[in-house]
């Protein structure tokens, strides 16, 4: 089974609200065994003109693994604690 990749790019709007947030999806991927990959840190544009504030990857042993985090009450939780402090687009991409 193909492993999954959480990816998200994330502009974030109220930093002091969002904390709330960070805290609540740390709960969320530690009850769902996500793989942290990436959580914020610099980004360099090499390409193109992406450049994303906060970006964020998370690894999961399959897609519906991901979905599962994604769906869960604890990432409702953070979803709602999220609500008016950042800007989410997010997508599932199935890996090797």
């Amino acid at each position: 089974m193909p492993s999954a990749y959480l990816i998200a790019n994330v502009d974030v709007t109220d930093p002091v609200q969002y904390e709330e947030y960070k805290k609540l999806s740390g709960i969320a991927m530690k009850a769902h065994g996500a793989e942290i990959c990436v959580r914020g840190g610099k980004v360099e544009v090499l390409e193109g003109d992406w450049n994303p504030a906060r970006f964020v990857m998370l690894k999961f042993p399959s897609v519906e693994a991901a979905h599962r985090f994604y769906d869960s009450p604890e990432y409702a939780a953070a979803r709602n604690a999220r609500a008016g402090a950042a800007v989410m687009r997010m997508i599932i991409v199935e890996g090797t």
